[in-house]
């Protein structure tokens, strides 16, 4: 038992693709949200997109858009603002992301954006897959 705890102290974490809904806050055109993103998949992506459901405070689909995250840096934390004209913040009850509609790297199945996705939220708004 002991070799085993000692084996998994040096372990790697597993490769991971973390989105943070960090802020949502009203802006000039509507709600503007905030997204801390961190790739440690091991490699670049040249392009990640990522198609995300916004509930309104009844819990009904408000409306389906896609979030172009463009390139992301292997090991890199990136801070991405998207204004959705609009869109109340106040009414955003839940964000789901529904597909990766890009996933492209060296060496990176397309599949991996989602498969390897944490999600996490500093708002109130729930967030994840």
């Amino acid at each position: 038992m002991r070799w085993f705890r000692r084996g998994l102290k040096g372990s790697a974490p597993a490769p991971a693709l973390t989105l943070e809904l960090n802020a949502a806050q009203p802006s000039d055109k509507g709600c503007r949200l905030t997204f801390l993103v961190n790739n440690n998949l091991g490699a670049d992506l040249s392009k990640a997109a990522f198609e995300i459901a916004l509930f309104n405070e009844a819990g009904v689909v408000d409306r389906l858009i896609v979030l172009d995250f463009k390139d992301l840096t292997a090991g890199k934390t990136k801070v991405t603002r998207f204004d959705l004209a609009g869109t109340d913040c106040t009414k955003v009850s839940r964000v789901l992301i529904n597909s990766a509609t890009e996933c492209a790297g060296a060496g990176v199945e397309p599949a991996a954006c989602m498969r390897r996705l944490k999600t996490d939220t500093k708002t109130g708004i729930a967030f994840g897959v």
